[in-house]
């Protein structure tokens, strides 16, 4: 098979990427190993910006969002019980939507015309540091391979595309938190319209939402904790003594439909080119989850590197393609400046003692009394230009 662009992933960045490429006419395949089902299966976050959002009518894909997403024009956050709103309407003019990143995906395959490989085994890149780069796989006992121009490296942090690349050749940048979250999801009307974060002595918790139906709800949990260490009726006692009391009061609790505990890290790698290899997504970049930044800075990268690609395939020329790994790069150190300071404001650090909770109060209270403070967290949370 030959095509122009070789697409490594099909989460919601890799089908982006193959989307745009679709509607500019750039032939365009997707290779993932993993099943579609177990694509859709993955539960993940769900803020989406405003460029998120426009990404996706630029796709056609919009109308079951718009329909369904929820639209959030502030947050609430807590400290030890003390409440305050952040208006992100009355501070920047703009909001951020709830759609849950499997939509997203859902959405994304079921416009998507051309070819996604699923079950790909062994996938490898070859020679992407030449002008013929190409792609092996096997599937159904056979090897396949690919030829290509580019090849766009979209499947995560554990996928083989960055993998790829030598070691000489990449620079990698990471803090790995000491906790994790417990995240439950439960067929119950949200607690509140906005998402609330609150911090506490216990540790963090966050109040999210799938559907005006659907809730999700996380705690801060040590890195190591099990998933079969905490029953439903654990999980919801625990958040309850860490929120608001009219906050816990008002709380509908349920059976949990998924568990899981997921980790926090900070993780860059640069650069996001090696030859005709580019990296996108989390195959470049994680941000702890607190910032709501994850699935928004993977969409803004593939954004960047489809019209980077349009150009070059369209127009003959390099140029966008040759500033793409500066470009984005910019934009997701910001994102983790972000991400590292929500976390750093609203979880519990062991090592930092009773020092380490009065300078979060401090900057609690300076957030909560200053607006230009509270801009500041807005403008960074609906999304920073691209």
């Amino acid at each position: 098979m030959r095509v122009q662009v070789a697409i490594i992933g099909a989460g919601p960045s890799g089908l982006m990427l193959g989307r745009l490429l679709e509607l500019a006419g750039i032939d365009a395949v997707i290779v993932e190993r993993k099943s579609a089902d177990y694509v859709l299966g993955r539960i993940r976050a769900g803020v989406l910006e405003q460029g998120s959002v426009d990404l996706m009518d630029r796709a056609l894909a919009g109308a079951r969002m718009h329909a369904e997403g929820l639209v959030h024009h502030g947050i609430e956050m807590g400290f030890d019980g003390d409440r305050h709103r952040i208006d992100f309407s009355a501070l920047v003019g703009s909001q951020v939507m709830v759609y849950g990143q499997t939509e997203v995906t859902r959405d994304l395959m079921a416009i998507r015309q051309s070819r996604t490989i699923y079950e790909a085994e062994d996938v490898e890149l070859h020679d992407f540091d030449g002008q013929q780069p190409w792609v092996s796989y096997r599937k159904d006992g056979a090897t396949h391979r690919i030829d290509c121009a580019v090849i766009a490296g979209c499947d995560g942090f554990h996928g083989v595309s960055r993998r790829s690349v030598p070691e000489r050749s990449l620079t990698t940048f990471e803090r790995v938190y000491p906790f994790g979250w417990l995240g439950v999801l439960t067929d119950r009307p949200p607690v509140a319209d906005e998402l609330i974060y609150a911090h506490h002595e216990r540790g963090f918790a966050l109040c999210s939402q799938r559907s005006r139906t659907r809730s999700r709800y996380y705690i801060q949990v040590p890195a190591d904790e099990q998933v079969g260490a905490w029953s439903d009726d654990r999980f919801w006692d625990e958040l309850r003594a860490r929120l608001a009391p009219e906050t816990a009061e008002a709380m509908q609790t349920g059976p949990s439909i998924e568990k899981s505990v997921a980790q926090l890290r900070s993780f860059v790698a640069e650069p996001l080119r090696f030859g005709q290899l580019f990296l996108a997504g989390d195959a470049a970049h994680i941000v702890p989850p607190t910032g709501a930044k994850g699935l928004n800075l993977a969409m803004s990268d593939v954004a960047a590197l489809a019209d980077a690609l349009i150009e070059h395939f369209s127009e003959g020329s390099p140029a966008a393609l040759d500033a793409y790994s500066n470009h984005v790069l910019s934009r997701i150190w910001k994102a983790e400046r972000f991400s590292w300071w929500m976390t750093s404001l609203l979880h519990t650090f062991p090592e930092t003692g009773p020092f380490g909770r009065r300078i979060q109060r401090a900057e609690f209270d300076y957030l909560t009394g200053s607006r230009a403070a509270q801009q500041s967290l807005a403008e960074n949370y609906v999304g920073l230009p691209a």
